[in-house]
């Protein structure tokens, strides 16, 4: 069992982003982040529309699944700088 991040990534189950491997994408990019996939994040009908996640509870979105993950990176940076 792995350990927890003190970065914590939660994406929608239904949202753009879980249509590609985005929580072994960032967990090997970034050791301190944890990627939790839930069944709903209520926002109900905006996983749909674009690709968001909520990073250390601050909505990140992006206008495609690039973009999206574009934006994440630069959050999860963001708050890493805090512990640095």
């Amino acid at each position: 069992m792995g350990t927890i991040g003190i970065i914590i990534v939660e994406i929608c189950e239904s949202n753009l982003l879980s249509t590609i491997e985005t929580e072994g994408l960032l967990e090997e990019e970034y050791p301190e982040v944890s990627v939790i996939t839930s069944s709903c994040l209520s926002y109900c009908g905006l996983c749909r529309l674009r690709p968001f996640a909520m990073v250390n509870g601050r909505r990140i979105k992006g206008k495609d699944v690039t973009d999206a993950l574009n934006n994440i990176r630069q959050a999860i940076d963001e708050a890493l700088d805090f512990y640095r």
